[in-house]
């Protein structure tokens, strides 16, 4: 009853908080000092060495400054615009505090495109086609474009037939899912592959189809995307392509059909009806009871047991005329990017010596003890081949895992449920941030090089700190037209706190918090943090703002995941997003980075 008065009516009512702007750091103050040489406004020809000395700016040029100088002036005095051309204190405060004029990331595409793709972390998306669960959720070409116009590169599609056997639906096997079309999915993919991005949208396929609907489906793919559709002129790859090369292609990745195989005693599944509906018995997929759990890893991707595949091992040269008679040959020759079986021991598999290049798919938990059994094994084996990893079964709500146990071992396809909303999810956001979100981020050096007598980079040895960074939290602003809709809490007096911190190697992750302010809309905290190193290049910087909200659990008030490999030292805008990696409309924080090496203490 705290929160209600004796009239009944909402505490929050009685009460008005004014919304005062706070006015520039003292940090902020100094700053405009020096470069204004002490005078009240700075020239344009000081707003650029600013920009070059302090900001990261390397390359900025007096026409930068000039722009924007003019964008400031335009933006908060109409008439001043006409009559100067310099900044003062205030307006250089509004400057550094605008996420579009000034923030903590460049928009420019600056890493090298042109090594092969293997050389690359690739935002990847798991049943990039279900709307919400694993389980009962439906299928769309919705989540397929909201993916795409985020910068994903990998969409998975899962491929059944439908009960009559004479079209492909893409559906979540074994499950309740309802399907959709296959070929509504190539259509949004086709207008919305590169909205975001102009490097190579990769499909993977799980395909559980007779060589009939995979000839059907070699001709929907060509006849949707045309030119568009990356063919190789060999049918093994003996080096991947670069994402310069590939760019605005479509690449098809799956296993081809004649390594498909049908294990003896795996009973036939149902068919699919057009819903998607199935018995209660076959939730999930049940791993068949003649494979062991590590060869039922190997054989299915996700919940994939290959109940459709057409071949018997000892009839292999029937199953090849059979597929060349029935066209699947065109659909093998689409396959770019071959999806490896796994056939022995993990470990030989990554250490077999091939003359093609192959990618493997392996689960969450057996990637997971392959990284603790073998990790160097991995680390070499995706210099050259791609590794893709993808969550487990139990996670029937979309959940995902930590993907920095993926990057530090070199694996190039994380695969996440994009729909599953989380601080797993932020991490991955936050990733892809880095090279102007183009979806494909180079792995570092040491990842990617063999060092002397042939040794690769151990994930497990422990490292010297190589960078130190030092994040100052000088203020917020903007919950208050975020947020005035929202219940009643966000109407008293905020205590709003934000918890700093980094996600990366075991050695370098750690939160901190900033002091409580109370009763502010625009919390000023001038908090300060120092965040040592030992591998900076895959550290990411994790932001979240809380609302103190005692006895009850703190208010959620907003997240931003930002790559610290490319972080603009200087004082920057930082914007916030909400739960779902959504940007806010006008939540943002002010912070300072700066870099120092090992040897220099900040």
């Amino acid at each position: 009853m705290g929160s209600y008065l004796l009239c009944g009516l909402p505490a929050c009512f009685t009460r008005k908080h004014k919304v005062a702007e706070a006015g520039p750091p003292a940090d902020v103050k100094e700053m405009f000092k020096k470069y204004a040489e002490g005078g009240t406004h700075m020239t344009v020809e000081q707003l650029w060495q600013f920009l070059a000395e302090v900001q990261g700016h390397g390359g900025v040029s007096i026409e930068d400054a000039e722009q924007i100088v003019d964008q400031v002036l335009q933006r908060w005095h109409h008439i001043a615009r006409f009559t100067r051309r310099s900044l003062t204190v205030e307006d250089f405060h509004h400057y550094l505090f605008s996420t579009d004029l000034n923030p903590p990331l460049g928009n420019q595409v600056y890493q090298d495109m042109t090594a092969p793709l293997s050389h690359y972390f690739i935002y990847t998306g798991h049943n990039s086609y279900l709307i919400g669960n694993q389980f009962s959720s439906d299928c769309s070409d919705v989540p397929i474009t909201k993916a795409l116009t985020r910068g994903v590169r990998v969409i998975e599609l899962d491929l059944w037939p439908n009960s009559a056997k004479d079209d492909v639906l893409v559906l979540h096997g074994r499950t309740l899912t309802t399907p959709v079309e296959l070929i509504k999915c190539l259509r949004a993919i086709k207008e919305n592959a590169f909205s975001a991005s102009p490097y190579p949208v990769i499909l993977t396929f799980e395909d559980h189809l007779n060589p009939h609907l995979q000839a059907k489906v070699a001709q929907m793919i060509t006849q949707t995307f045309g030119a568009m559709l990356y063919s190789p002129e060999s049918e093994c790859l003996k080096e991947f392509p670069s994402p310069e090369e590939l760019k605005y292609r479509i690449i098809i990745s799956t296993k081809p059909p004649k390594e498909r195989r049908e294990k003896k005693g795996i009973n036939n599944r149902k068919d699919i009806s057009v819903k998607g509906k199935i018995s209660t018995e076959d939730v999930l997929g049940k791993e068949p009871p003649d494979l062991t759990a590590n060869q039922a890893d190997d054989e299915r991707s996700d919940y994939d047991t290959s109940e459709h595949n057409q071949c018997d091992e000892d009839n292999t040269e029937a199953c090849d005329r059979a597929t060349r008679a029935s066209g699947a040959l065109a659909y093998k020759r689409l396959i770019a990017i071959h999806n490896g079986k796994l056939k022995g021991c993990l470990k030989e598999e990554l250490n077999l010596q091939l003359e093609k290049v192959r990618r493997i798919s392996l689960s969450e938990q057996k990637f997971e003890k392959a990284a603790v059994s073998y990790g160097t094994d991995v680390v070499r084996f995706t210099q050259k081949n791609i590794l893709r990893i993808y969550p487990k079964q139990t996670r029937v709500n979309s959940s995902n895992y930590k993907p920095m146990i993926g990057w530090i071992n070199g694996a190039q396809m994380v695969a996440f449920n994009m729909q599953g909303y989380g601080k797993s999810l932020w991490l991955m956001h936050g990733m892809f941030r880095a090279n102007a979100g183009c979806g494909y981020v180079k792995k570092p050096n040491f990842l990617l090089k063999e060092g002397p007598d042939d040794q690769v980079f151990d994930p497990k040895e422990k490292l010297p700190v190589k960078k130190t960074l030092k994040v100052k939290a000088y203020m917020g602003d903007g919950w208050y037209l975020d947020f005035k809709q929202m219940n009643c809490k966000f109407w008293s007096p905020p205590q709003f706190y934000t918890r700093v911190g980094i996600a990366g190697v075991p050695a370098d992750k750690k939160m901190k918090s900033t002091k409580k302010k109370v009763d502010n809309w625009t919390p000023v905290w001038d908090d300060e943090f120092t965040f040592p190193l030992t591998i900076p290049e895959l550290a990411l910087l994790r932001v979240e703002v809380r609302k103190y909200s005692m006895p009850e659990k703190d208010e959620f008030a907003g997240q931003t995941c930002l790559p610290v490999f490319q972080l603009r030292p200087g004082i920057h805008a930082v914007p916030l997003f909400d739960r779902k990696g959504e940007e806010l409309g006008s939540a943002r924080l002010l912070m300072r980075f700066e870099f120092y090496e090992a040897d220099v203490l900040p």
